[in-house]
């Protein structure tokens, strides 16, 4: 149950607690909030556990410069833990930092390890269950394990043959593909996960975790069908955070472990994840022809340079570009 907000004092003292309590008040990501609350720990402890308040853009650029010569973290890792800092110190704290003068780091970006199509169908074709459908929609749709394993009832559209992502990375929503192919498996996992809220219902239990306040604002929305998760976990378990007895999704790492051992019995020598799933997604419609910008939507990129890494991804051979010692 990772992405369920650790509760927080109703009036937090503490300077972690409040600074949660500020990025839930502006609506941040949990995800967001858990990797904001890890670096300004990380530059707390680096300098010496002294108070932030205490310090300003003289620490934050020596810390940043350390993340860059020291830990030779990537560049996309020195900009998260810059994201982390200026918002403690601009949103929170309600100070200006200035120009920073921190050293950049100069480790570039890895292009994304890819599956051809017969590995990616391998690898799922080794999978069994609710597992293997979420991985077919990792490749089908796009999909980050995250987002797959958290879809809602109401998040598939058959008439229309298109997912809605709602939970997605940064909050943000979009409108994605739904293959045909995994039409009837999904219209049986579904019935599969309705049956499963009847028998709590009839139970006692049935109420489903919802985000932010929307369990206030709509009292019986985490009983009903339409909120209910679609790869619902076999076992309901006592949330550690609100006591309550809940079925919650199927977790990330266990769709990543079953992943892991698909690719070890297949013996693919690839450094892949699910994640490879996405990316092997993007490239599959980069080749067959899709625009780039219809490629930036349907993986919710912000920002379209983001997607253009796959068109190194993909490269020569698909310009009909052949080495000059492969001709006769």
């Amino acid at each position: 149950m990772d992405d369920i907000p650790i509760p927080l004092p109703s009036e937090p003292v503490r300077f972690m607690d409040r600074f949660r309590a500020h990025m839930r008040a502006k609506h941040l990501a949990y995800r967001t909030e858990k990797t904001y609350c890890l670096w300004v720990l990380d530059f707390i402890r680096f300098h010496g556990r002294r108070h932030p308040e205490a310090m300003g853009a003289e620490e934050v650029d020596a810390w940043l410069s350390y993340l860059a010569n020291e830990r030779n973290v990537a560049i996309n890792t020195q900009k998260t833990a810059l994201n982390a800092v200026v918002y403690l110190y601009r949103q929170f704290l309600g100070r200006d930092l200035g120009d920073l003068q921190f050293s950049k780091t100069s480790k570039g970006r890895r292009l994304p390890v890819v599956f051809s199509h017969e590995e990616a169908m391998q690898v799922i074709s080794a999978m069994h269950g609710a597992h293997q459908l979420v991985a077919s929609l990792m490749y089908g749709s796009g999909l980050r394990v995250m987002e797959a394993v958290r879809l809602r009832i109401q998040d598939v559209d058959f008439a229309e043959r298109c997912l809605f992502v709602r939970e997605a990375k940064g909050e943000k929503w979009r409108r994605t593909l739904l293959p045909h192919s995994l039409l009837e498996p999904l219209r049986a996992q579904i019935d599969l996960a309705l049956a499963l809220h009847q028998r709590d219902i009839q139970d006692g239990f049935g109420a489903v975790y919802l985000p932010g306040a929307l369990a206030k604002k709509y009292p019986k929305a985490p009983t009903s069908p339409q909120w209910q998760y679609v790869f619902p976990a076999p076992h309901r378990a006592v949330d550690p955070r609100s006591q309550i007895v809940r079925r919650h999704h199927v977790g990330e790492q266990q769709v990543r472990r079953s992943v892991a051992t698909a690719l070890s019995k297949l013996a693919i020598l690839k450094k892949a994840s699910c994640h490879t799933f996405r990316h092997s997604f993007a490239t599959n419609l980069l080749k067959a022809g899709t625009d780039i910008r219809s490629i930036q939507e349907l993986l919710g990129h912000n920002d379209v340079n983001t997607t253009m890494i796959y068109t190194h991804v993909v490269g020569a051979h698909a310009r009909g570009v052949a080495s000059p010692l492969d001709k006769v």
